[in-house]
């Protein structure tokens, strides 16, 4: 979708970055942040109005850090595609876009790929997507599929799918829209606006998940930025988590052969690996592992707990904040990101619940109640 460009854009230095619109008419994130995006009015907004998802206390996790702490969750599942992908892509397509490219190509473990498909489709562009065949859950790759995109399934990894694709867009006429792709990263540091839009100030922990490690350095971005506009009175201590079974971070070195059910970050060399640690210094954070196991409880907790469903990749952000929750200081406000919604994997939600499908029941009503306990 393409919009007319708003001529009440409010300038940078506002004390308010949204535009001055209906508090029911969500306008996409580029036209609701304007100023602080590298956008003109010759940019076609490529838009499926993402952004403005919410920020949700999530009490059942505080009361296990105790120490009178706030938690809140940042739910990017709810994007018109089902992650904070989102948010890159409608700035990486509407730059391409700009620039009158007709086809895009990423690598991707598969939220990536939707996102991409989707936009692309949207502004009128081809879209290709590289795939490790395998490691892409069903939910993700159905979506691409259905977007138009044509899906090209590599046996390999990530990692040398990211390679592939970034050597196809040095030699052919299509766009990479890989977080390496500096609009990805300007779309998603919205994000980090909307927290302290919601906050009034940025948290004191921002815990998420890392892969590729483009997310952490879009939301130090979003903070930096509102910061230095004094909107907000401090900069948030960044705290990543990674798989155990895929954490270059962690160790300090490629992981040539990455292993998680947490597919999203699935990736052993980090394309945004330099500007991660980076973060990690400026920000006095750090980085850590979470085991599949100590994700697969935190995934659980939130949804029997909360009732918020994320993929299991969503769920190392609050895995890792209760690993280290002895660190956490008394009366901090914590942000968890959930990069991605549950239904992107439904495979895994069935084959990890602690609860199964009672079958066999009779269709009468004296065989529900028993069913039922009653």
């Amino acid at each position: 979708m393409t919009l007319s460009l708003n001529p009440n854009r409010l300038p940078p230095d506002s004390h308010s970055s949204q535009l001055q619109i209906a508090p029911h008419r969500w306008p996409g994130l580029i036209q609701a942040y304007w100023p602080y995006l590298p956008v003109s009015d010759q940019t076609p907004v490529i838009t499926l109005m993402e952004g403005n998802t919410p920020l949700i206390p999530v009490p059942s996790i505080a009361d296990r850090i105790g120490k009178s702490v706030q938690v809140f969750v940042k739910y990017d599942g709810l994007n018109p595609t089902g992650s904070f992908k989102d948010r890159g892509m409608t700035m990486a397509i509407s730059k391409a876009k700009e620039a009158g490219a007709e086809a895009v190509i990423c690598a991707s473990t598969g939220n990536t790929s939707a996102a991409a498909a989707a936009y692309a489709l949207r502004g009128g562009m081809r879209a290709f997507v590289v795939i490790p065949d395998g490691y892409v859950a069903l939910g993700k790759l159905a979506q691409a599929l259905l977007y138009g995109a044509k899906v090209l399934a590599i046996q390999g990894n990530f990692d040398q799918a990211f390679d592939m694709v970034c050597q196809s867009a040095e030699k052919y006429p299509v766009t990479l829209v890989n977080s390496l792709n500096p609009y990805r990263l300007e779309g998603q540091k919205t994000a980090a606006f909307e927290i302290v839009d919601a906050l009034g100030d940025a948290p004191d922990w921002l815990c998420i998940p890392v892969g590729n490690a483009g997310n952490i350095t879009a939301y130090w971005m979003g903070f930096c930025e509102y910061h230095a506009q004094g909107r907000c009175d401090r900069l948030p201590r960044m705290m990543g988590f990674q798989a155990a079974g895929a954490a270059p971070l962690v160790t300090g070195e490629p992981c040539p052969h990455p292993e998680t059910l947490a597919t999203a970050i699935r990736i052993g060399n980090p394309a945004n690996r330099d500007r991660a640690l980076a973060v990690q210094a400026a920000s006095q954070g750090a980085f850590n592992a979470v085991t599949d196991e100590e994700i697969l409880s935190a995934y659980r907790l939130l949804a029997a707990a909360e009732g918020i469903f994320c993929e299991p990749a969503s769920a190392a952000s609050v895995a890792g904040l209760l690993k280290v929750k002895e660190q956490i200081p008394v009366g901090a406000r914590v942000v968890c990101v959930l990069t991605g919604n549950g239904l992107k994997d439904p495979d895994a939600a069935i084959k990890h619940s602690q609860n199964q499908v009672h079958q066999g029941v009779e269709p009468n009503l004296a065989s529900l109640a028993t069913a039922m306990g009653f």
